[in-house]
């Protein structure tokens, strides 16, 4: 049990345990301390020691972000010394630093840059040590720019400790150390699974999306194009506070209008298929239980994770549902229904994604995605791209009039919204599931127990017909690896596995936490935006994705019956054995529809 008691800091009196460390101590009196490698959603590194603070007993001064209170600590955090230790420290950062902010991905969200401006150290105060170093241009969603690394560690601890993906490490030590992939080989020759987490939580522009907005641009102003685009879920409550509103309110309208504003053809919504995935996925779900298939179903429409399978179980890839993710299916059908509908060449439609993911841009990009004979998702851009863009035309999107997005695939069901959240994939899927084994509706569709932020959840859910359903939910690869050790265990010991299925998101909280997503998405952040998109199920006309009237006209006209022939054809694909070395496809292990 811990231990409570009385510090002091700066003269304040506030009650602690020993389980807080200086710098929470002093939040709790609005005492702010100054921090670079520091995150309250990560472990303290200690690595900048922009931090430090003087406290009673001690000869040397103390790093806030780690060091722990105890009985009778007195601090002070700021006097002449700390001071000049604070202005001396950042100017040395500032010197090994590309100095570009006006143009550099992180401005105005910079924290350097903040606490550069809050210290009031100037650019002509520093020695000018920085030797260029090339960018890591390698990879296909992400970008690594070494000149403006401060070597915090954060990206590592991320990385290794909470995603155990081990892409990153550091090279060198001291003021020559900074972040690198093993052996300097760069991203695309890593593991790395693109999830971005660590573009999240870099506090500077060291890390950023591979940005595709130019060619958007491009697109856009062709005439003879037509540029579809649609937008994940996630997206309609992460825009709000980039533009002034609540943290988490729903700007599905106004989201619309922006890309309206912007210019885009056809205006739609991945929404839409996320409802189609729930009719594969879940009658895909249906099959393998009736079956009696001994091997757990899992989902397979966040990117990251289905990289992280394949890369580090094989073994197991042949679990993953056969759906394609809702971006790649709107893909698909953007380029053959979409242009049968419309009487347009699909030679030249242009199909754009907006996500909430980094990973989607290597998704998009994976070579079996092209079952229209086209690239099926010609760009993705992130929620940051998304809102350089609205910027950029100088829409006001705070005091937009709210508008209707194009039809044909754009009406979606509370289902399909709660795709953006831990557990909604899940809760989306037993809410047709149930249906479908028995052609009756799920009374009270919330399923609670799949809800909330805990890293792994788990709950046995009766199905009348079925029995006891045993499922789980997972995000965070870190906290996939331990579900995913636990199943291959079971299956080698006993040829069977308790759960029936599976949920995994790459990034805490779902897509509503994904990489793309504005920076300072912080763990608080995420959990207002799931809220928001709770809130949007409940108001939703529709919710079950099997109720939606666009999704069983697209059946009725085009695609026929769900894992029929041709929605297996478009809507399902395979995966791969990936080398832990370097992430490269080693062999195809799955085809569509072999389990």
């Amino acid at each position: 049990m811990s231990q409570t008691f009385e510090i002091t800091i700066d003269g304040k009196k506030v009650m602690v345990d020993d389980t807080m460390t200086i710098v929470e101590a002093a939040k709790k009196v609005n005492i702010h301390i100054p921090v670079l490698c520091y995150h309250p959603d990560l472990a303290p590194t200690s690595n900048c020691g922009l931090c430090v603070v003087e406290v009673n007993g001690h000869p040397q001064p103390k790093r806030a972000c780690s060091a722990p209170c105890t009985p009778n600590m007195t601090v002070v955090t700021n006097n002449a010394k700390i001071r000049d230790f604070r202005k001396t420290l950042i100017k040395l950062l500032l010197s090994d630093h590309d100095v570009t902010c006006p143009t550099c991905a992180a401005n105005e969200k910079c924290e350097l840059q903040k606490v550069a401006n809050d210290m009031s150290v100037q650019l002509d105060d520093r020695p000018p040590l920085l030797v260029k170093k090339p960018k890591d241009e390698s990879g296909i969603a992400l970008i690594r720019d070494p000149n403006k690394c401060i070597a915090c560690g954060r990206c590592i601890t991320i990385c290794n400790d909470i995603q155990e993906v081990n892409a990153l490490t550091f090279a060198n030590r001291g003021f020559v150390g900074t972040v690198e992939t093993a052996f300097g080989k760069g991203i695309a020759k890593s593991p790395c699974v693109n999830c971005g987490q660590c573009i999240i939580y870099c506090p500077t522009g060291a890390l950023s999306e591979r940005s595709e907005v130019d060619d958007v641009w491009k697109a856009i102003l062709d005439k003879d194009k037509h540029v579809i685009v649609q937008e994940a879920p996630a997206i309609r409550v992460s825009l709000a506070d980039e533009f002034g509103l609540e943290v988490g309110e729903i700007t599905t309208e106004k989201m619309y209008a922006a890309l309206k504003a912007i210019g885009f053809d056809s205006v739609m919504d991945t929404n839409f298929s996320a409802d189609l995935t729930i009719m594969e996925e879940g009658t895909e779900l249906v099959a393998r239980l009736k079956s009696g298939n001994k091997r757990p179903m899992i989902t397979s429409c966040s990117p990251g994770w289905v990289k992280f399978i394949e890369t580090y179980y094989p073994d197991l890839v042949d679990c993953l549902s056969t759906a394609k993710s809702p971006m790649s299916m709107f893909g698909v059908l953007a380029k053959t229904y979409y242009p049968k509908q419309k009487n347009i060449d699909p030679a030249k439609i242009v199909s754009v994604a907006i996500m909430p993911c980094t990973a989607k841009k290597f998704e998009a990009r994976r070579p079996e995605l092209s079952d229209s004979g086209f690239q099926d998702t010609d760009y993705v851009l992130t929620t940051r791209e998304f809102v350089r863009m609205i910027k950029e035309v100088g829409f006001d999107f705070r005091n937009a009039e709210t508008v209707k997005p194009d039809e044909g695939m754009s009406c979606y069901s509370g289902a399909g919204t709660i795709f953006g959240v831990t557990g909604g994939v899940m809760e989306a899927a037993l809410r047709s599931a149930y249906m479908l084994v028995t052609g009756k509706e799920l009374e009270n569709v919330e399923v609670k127990a799949v809800r909330g932020l805990e890293g792994i959840k788990e709950a046995t859910i009766n199905i009348p017909g079925f029995g006891d359903l045993k499922i789980a939910v997972a995000h965070s690869l870190g906290k996939a690896r331990k579900l995913m050790d636990k199943i291959r265990k079971q299956l080698n010991e006993t040829g069977t596995s308790d759960y029936h299925f599976i949920e995994v998101m790459a990034c805490k909280g779902g897509c509503v936490g994904g990489g793309g997503q504005p920076l300072g998405n912080g763990v608080s952040k995420r959990a207002k935006r799931a809220e928001g998109l709770y809130t949007d199920d409940k108001k939703a006309k529709f919710r079950r994705s099997h109720e939606n009237p666009e999704i069983t006209k697209v059946y009725k006209e085009f695609l026929g019956e769900p894992n029929g022939e041709l929605a297996h054809k478009l809507l399902h694909t395979y995966y791969y054995k990936r080398s832990q070395a370097e992430g490269n496809v080693v062999e195809q292990v799955t085809h569509k529809g072999h389990h």
